[in-house]
Order: structure tokens, then C-alpha cells, then sequence
């Protein structure tokens, strides 16, 4: 592994990696494997995402024997724990020195052009030129935090993505509405909740699976049942989340649950007017949504130890549903901002990608996302890694960037061979060539000594 330098000379590649998160580190292993020579490049730290864009009490939303690469453990984390966020960015740190990465840290990226009469890219970045036959877009799917365009244009609201979020004590003192109940959304919420602080959680379309079930996590679950490898998303579902959380040592969410100890949930969140917020008449349906992806999973889960006569314990208690809070009962259409003391707004709304350094036809589509199969681009040469549903529903997982990984480079080792195979003919014939003018010379001298 290696660090940025000072040199500001053209250097030459066959792949460059841009982003040394989990799946720049992915990528660098099975490239090194195939003998492709490669540089991975890291604007900052590796895996730094994990170290200054997530909460301070963030762990991971997988156990420690599943939310890892196949080559190394976590140390010192048992494997059914969460390991924390420090855990995982030291976890990669250490994987990127096992396998001896080519990292150079503290360099960035600005721009990706394909080379004119010639094979490959050329790559601007902030320590030097650098020239690649191929390149991978391995920066993942939090580039840009997104606050919807209803946000309100009230500067006596102290407003705040998830990506920035801390802690409760990074906000002011009164009432906080948290917008998106994805698993940062919800465990955020229930942390602001622990902290004294009064919450109104706004919960849209949403899987709840079981955190744990009769002994197994779901993330095990996922796993024997197929699930983890389903290719696409179900129709209708592009908009749904995840709400699921290692918190606390991991715990199923349950929205009633967290309305029962006090906060006030609502349904999505239409607009601000005014100093009021409005809410769709949406949350029930919501609520039954997720309540119908849990058991839906309990149901697969029973008939798949029944089928496989597996001694694991059964877990009634499981299905037993909570009744109805008074905020869905009685659900909150219309919030006055400031009668209900509300200081600050948490947006845990997702992320965009920037790919606007990747200067290359057919790469990315109009709005700027990337054209791609299993993330090999449509523009030859250009790989894509890291993102949602890459290849298959586990591309967001750690131990899945890694499988998605071993695939694309498969495809660059291809590449690289059939690469170095007309290199090798080619100087088979210049050699050839270079004979063949050298002879007759050779032939007429012999002729004159004769």
C-alpha cells in the first residue's frame, strides 16, 4: 500500500480504482489475484465514509460473521455482535495492508476522458496525469446528501442531513422531526428519543424484517432463502426502505414500539407551509406494508425449517403485533412547527451520486446515473462498483460488493489477457520485421567477403 507523493508525473496503468472504501478494496484483491497491475486512488482516508460521514453510535446493520470479506475476521468483535463504525473503517484499513493494496491516499479524482487514436483513458487528478486502459468507478452510492426541494426556507429551523448527524447534543433544545424512516432514519429517531428529546418520525413505504428469528439473523435468513441473490427489485418497490438496525445489540424495529415510548410518527411528508409541515394520509398503510414484509419472512422461514427438518427453536411470540398508538389511531395530518416546539429537522432522505468527473459518451445516462449490466459499463473500458442492486439484492453488503467485485474482474482480466496477447504478437512481428530489413544487408556482406 502506498500514499500520495509529491510527483506530478504521467503515470501508467492498466486499471485505476477510484475510491478506497470497501469496494475499492474488494476490487484491488481480485485484480492483484489475476496479476492485473492497478492503482487505487482515495481523495482522503481509506474507508473514510465510515469514520466522518455516519453517526458517533453507528454500528453495522449485519453481524460481525456476515458484514465481512471472506479473507479476514473482525478482531476482537464477536461474530454475532455489530461491530461499530471505528470497528469496520479499521477492519479495512487493516484488510487494505493484508493485501498489500496499492492505495494512494489524499488524492482526488477530477477527471476521466477517453484517449483520441488510442487505447484507454487519461485521468486527471490532484497529484499528477495518470493513464489507464480501464477504470472503476468504485464511489459508492453516498457522494451527495439529498434534501427534497420541500424543505422549508426557515432559518429559525436548524436543518440537518443524516450524513451530518452526530449526536443529540449537536442539536438545539426543543422538538425534533425526523424525515424518512429508513435505517438511519429510525435508529436516529430512537437515539434522539433516548436522549429526552421529543420526536415526530415521518415513515414512508417501508421492510421491516425480523432483526433475529428462531436463533438465526435475518441477515442468515436472507441467505438460505435465496433472497440475498434475487437480480432485481420487485416492481413498485424502487421507493421502499429498509428498517432494520444492529442498535442496542440489534432488536427488531417496531414502529408501534417506538410510538408506545413516545414518538409521535406521521406519515410521509408532503410540503411545508408556512411554519406548518403536512402529511400524507399514508401511515397505516405504510405500517401494514412493513407488517406484511415481517411476517411474510416468518412464514418463509417456517416452512423452510419444516422442509429441512432444522431443530431450531419455534418463536410464537414473534407474531404478536402491538396495538395501534394514538398517533395512528389518531394520525397527525398537519404539524404547526412552532406550537409543537420543533428546533431542528433530521433528513435521513438518502444520497445521489456525482459522477461528474467521469467524462466519458455512453457511461453515464441523462441524469447522470451510470449504464451499466452486473457494472459493466456500456461504455467500454468503464466498470461500476459498490452501488444498490449492482448485481443482485446483497450489492450493498460488504460481503456482497465483494462477490460483485470478483465478477468485474473477471471481465478486466479478460480484457488485460486478450490485451497483452496482441502486445505479444505485435512484437513477435516487429522482431520479425527487424530481421527481415537486417538480412539482406547481412546476406551482401557475406557475398562481399566471399
Amino acid at each position: 500500500m502506498t500514499t500520495s507523493s509529491a510527483s506530478h508525473a504521467t503515470t501508467v496503468t492498466d486499471t485505476l480504482i477510484v475510491g478506497a472504501g470497501q469496494a475499492g478494496i474488494a476490487m484491488s484483491e481480485h485484480l492483484s489475484k489475476l496479476a492485473v497491475p492497478h492503482i487505487v486512488l482515495e481523495r482522503n482516508r481509506i474507508a473514510e465514509g465510515w469514520r466522518t460521514r455516519r453517526w458517533d453510535s453507528l454500528v453495522a446493520n449485519g453481524p460481525a460473521w456476515h458484514d465481512r470479506f471472506p479473507g479476514m475476521e473482525f478482531s476482537n468483535v464477536d461474530p454475532e455482535a455489530f461491530a461499530p463504525k471505528e470497528r469496520v473503517a479499521d477492519y479495512f484499513e487493516a484488510y487494505a495492508r493484508q493485501i498489500d493494496a496499492p492505495v494512494r491516499t489524499g488524492v482526488e479524482v477530477r477527471k476521466v476522458e477517453r484517449n483520441v487514436g488510442r487505447p484507454g483513458f487519461t485521468i486527471e487528478t490532484s497529484d499528477g496525469v495518470i493513464e489507464a486502459n480501464r477504470v472503476v468507478a468504485a464511489t459508492g452510492p453516498f457522494q451527495h446528501p439529498a434534501i427534497p426541494p420541500i424543505a422549508p426556507k426557515d432559518d429559525g429551523i436548524q436543518q440537518i442531513h443524516s450524513a451530518e448527524y452526530r449526536n443529540p447534543q449537536q442539536l438545539p433544545e426543543g422538538a425534533v422531526m425526523v424525515v424518512g424512516a429508513g435505517s438511519s432514519g429510525v435508529q436516529i429517531a430512537d437515539e434522539l428519543r433516548r436522549a429526552g428529546k421529543k420526536v415526530y418520525l415521518s415513515v414512508g413505504p417501508h421492510n421491516r424484517p425480523p432483526r433475529a428469528y428462531r436463533s438465526r439473523d435475518f441477515c442468515w435468513w436472507l441467505g438460505v432463502l435465496g433472497e440475498w441473490d434475487a437480480e432485481t427489485m420487485r416492481p413498485g418497490t424502487e421507493h421502499v426502505t429498509i428498517a432494520v438496525s444492529g442498535a442496542h445489540g440489534g432488536n427488531t424495529v417496531d414502529f408501534r414500539a417506538l410510538a408506545h415510548d413516545g414518538i409521535t410518527l406521521v406519515g410521509r411528508t408532503r410540503s411545508f407551509d408556512d411554519g406548518v409541515a403536512r402529511f400524507e394520509a399514508d401511515l397505516v398503510d405504510n405500517l401494514a406494508y412493513g407488517d406484511a414484509n415481517y411476517l411474510s419472512m416468518l412464514d418463509a422461514a417456517d416452512a423452510y425449517v419444516l422442509d429441512n427438518g432444522l431443530d431450531l427453536p419455534e418463536e410464537p411470540e414473534a407474531r404478536n403485533i402491538l396495538p395501534d398508538p394514538d398517533c395512528v389511531t389518531n394520525p397527525v395530518f398537519e404539524l404547526d412547527l412552532a406550537d409543537a416546539g420543533v428546533t431542528s429537522i433530521v433528513w435521513a432522505t438518502g444520497f445521489k451520486v456525482d459522477y461528474s468527473w467521469l467524462r466519458v459518451d455512453d457511461a453515464l445516462d441523462a441524469k447522470g446515473a451510470p449504464q451499466h449490466h452486473r457494472g459493466v459499463s456500456s461504455a467500454p473500458g468503464i466498470y461500476f462498483l459498490g452501488l444498490p442492486w449492482l448485481s443482485h439484492r446483497g450489492s450493498s453488503f460488504i460481503w456482497g460488493v465483494w462477490h460483485d467485485a470478483k465478477y468485474i474482474a473477471d471481465q478486466i482480466g479478460k480484457q488485460y489477457k486478450y490485451l497483452a496477447y496482441h502486445r505479444a504478437t505485435q512484437s513477435q512481428a516487429d522482431d520479425k520485421r527487424q530481421d527481415d530489413r537486417t538480412e539482406p544487408a547481412h546476406n551482401a556482406s557475406m557475398m562481399r567477403v566471399s
